[in-house]
């Protein structure tokens, strides 16, 4: 990852990072929003999927996802900038970090479920759901591993800044 790393430094990020006051919190703000629009959005279809609110259509929910997907885009924008722009070790101090990977790997699981929910047609199926049905097995289990990904993404995501206690908590 050391490449990956001397890459991101030669964007500058850590210069204009380190010269600015405002740029990481407002970044901080910034990331923030974005997961709460993701949480948000994803989070009200899966817990309809799981048979809460019934009587709320998931197909009108799922309209909603759109503001979830520009969470996600704020979320990678300024996650971006957190990599490259970190001036207290660089994007390699990252990428040694255990809950960084961590993280990153739940962020790839519910990609891939997502993707799931997408090809295998559980979404179609959904959306012709009667706003009272009870869906279907396998799209609860989806819904489940959403929740559980992204929640789980949120809890790496704040371990980042206590790595050690991590690491020493798991006798690493």
């Amino acid at each position: 990852m050391q490449w990956l790393s001397d890459l991101m430094l030669q964007t500058g990020l850590v210069d204009i990072v380190s010269n600015s006051a405002f740029i990481w919190p407002i970044a901080e703000i910034v990331h923030f929003v974005g997961m709460a629009l993701l949480i948000g959005t994803v989070g009200a279809v899966d817990l309809r999927i799981l048979g809460f609110g019934k009587g709320l259509s998931i197909a009108v929910l799922e309209k909603f996802i759109p503001i979830g997907v520009a969470g996600f885009v704020l979320n990678a924008s300024t996650g971006f900038l957190f990599l490259a722009g970190n001036p207290a070790g660089g994007p390699i101090w990252y990428f040694e970090n255990l809950s960084f990977q961590i993280k990153m790997v739940l962020v790839a699981i519910a990609g891939l479920n997502l993707l799931a929910f997408y090809v295998t047609g559980i979404a179609a199926a959904l959306g012709r759901l009667a706003p009272d049905a009870t869906a279907p097995r396998n799209a609860k289990i989806v819904a489940g591993v959403s929740l559980v990904s992204w929640f789980a993404v949120i809890l790496f995501g704040r371990l980042i800044m206590y790595n050690e206690a991590l690491l020493y908590t798991l006798g690493l």
